[in-house]
């Protein structure tokens, strides 16, 4: 099973540099991984602090672990921060964030390259957010003797490691030193096959979307023009082009009586186009609006990253994207200000929105119709709103407290072997 291991990896490794010319994520995930190894070895250097390191397979696992990193620090103040991602998509938002003191892409998981990142590293701790669990770095941390752990992890009946084929793939998760889980019902599957090293924290999410809740406002002066008349505001946050057409009849009908801010999952110039060509006007986009003129528009399109989590402040309901494809995006980011939720169809796999949308904090759609009826409901009772508000502000800071419960654990942290 190692071999074919080792041989998928080697396949998918020379599929993205086929790829790279044509596909421009695969030509990042290339480029950012030639000479990575030398330039490891140069930038660290002969640098003596003691060093712990951190891996996040894109950016919403950052956002998971972003909160345990800052924990770590404030603790551990002599101690420097490795960060590293597998996606380029986390790698090109966070390569200059301050709360690490190195960040690289993580190279391909072969034995060799997990021995050589390992020795350059030379790491005391290594922590996996929620998932990607590469058996070389793994299996090479446990050799030398370095606890690893995952937080905010998740498991499902479904997966590799509970089949009776999936030794090698349990075998890769018995090299954690501790595996914290999301729920009891992941923790139970572990037990279940055998790893005893398990304990339930809660997700770490819950502390960075609080924090930002709770954060001073960041100015947008460009926003609170927008909003100045104080009509309501939906946000649409992580859309994808999917959920237009459902969300289109919604803003026909409610028109100049609603305010929406939108920020899309893609921000390139043929999606942004897309996007427009799909809403009912008038649309504004960011970087081309005015103070003075941009209350003349409806909808304001947001053709940058990194505002979403800030822009929910300025909401009574969310929209959030993703749910008619490949699947819901951040959820909890809205839930934070007490914003009743709406998504598609696709959010099983998501326990918080399942959770949500028991509580009927959420509501999920399968067209534009129902979401039509969902918002209605809610725009003709505002008391009903506030009053969801409220259970859902509870809920979230409810489910902190996770990166608490890390850190008390890591005190006590052993070495594999």
């Amino acid at each position: 099973m190692l071999l074919l291991y080792d041989i998928v990896l080697g396949l998918y490794g020379l599929l993205l540099r086929l790829l790279a010319p044509f596909v421009p994520k695969a030509a990042a995930w290339v480029a950012g991984r030639q000479g990575l190894l030398a330039h490891i070895r140069q930038t660290i250097g002969t640098d003596a602090a003691p060093r712990v390191w951190f891996h996040c397979a894109s950016l919403g696992e950052f956002e998971q672990g972003r909160p345990l990193i800052d924990a770590y620090r404030h603790a551990h103040p002599g101690t420097k921060v490795v960060l590293t991602f597998f996606s380029p998509s986390g790698y090109d938002v966070r390569k200059t964030w301050p709360g690490a003191d190195y960040i690289f892409y993580l190279p391909l998981d072969t034995r060799a390259n997990a021995r050589a990142f390992l020795e350059a590293v030379q790491p005391r701790l290594v922590a996996f957010v929620k998932y990607e669990f590469w058996y070389h770095f793994l299996n090479e941390a446990f050799q030398r003797q370095i606890p690893a752990v995952v937080v905010s992890a998740i498991f499902r009946p479904e997966q590799v490691f509970f089949k009776p084929w999936g030794g090698f793939f349990r075998k890769i998760l018995g090299r954690f030193a501790h595996i914290f889980t999301q729920n009891e019902a992941s923790a139970q599957l572990l037990r279940g096959v055998g790893l005893k090293r398990v304990s339930v924290a809660g997700d770490t999410r819950f502390d960075t979307v609080v924090a930002t809740a709770l954060a001073p406002a960041r100015s947008l002066p460009l926003v609170d023009a927008f909003v100045a008349d104080g009509a309501p505001v939906l946000v649409v946050g992580s859309s994808w082009n999917e959920d237009l057409p459902v969300l289109r009849p919604l803003l026909e009908r409610y028109g100049s009586k609603l305010r929406v801010l939108l920020a899309p999952h893609e921000v390139t110039e043929t999606n942004l186009r897309q996007v427009e060509a799909l809403l009912p006007g008038p649309v504004q986009r960011y970087s081309q609006a005015k103070e003075a003129t941009v209350a003349q528009a409806r909808i304001l399109l947001f053709d940058n990253v990194g505002l979403l989590s800030q822009l929910y402040r300025f909401g009574e309901y969310a929209y959030v994207g993703g749910a008619f494809g490949k699947g819901l995006h951040n959820t909890l980011e809205a839930a934070a200000f007490g914003l009743p939720l709406f998504f598609g169809p696709t959010y099983a796999k998501f326990q918080e929105a399942m959770e949500l949308v028991e509580m009927k904090g959420a509501f999920p759609v399968h067209n534009g119709a129902e979401l039509d009826a969902a918002f209605t409901y809610l725009w003709n009772n505002d008391d009903a709103r506030l009053r969801l508000q409220d259970t859902i502000l509870d809920y979230v800071h409810d489910q902190a407290g996770a990166t608490r419960t890390i850190m008390a654990a890591l005190r006590n942290l052993t070495p594999t072997r």
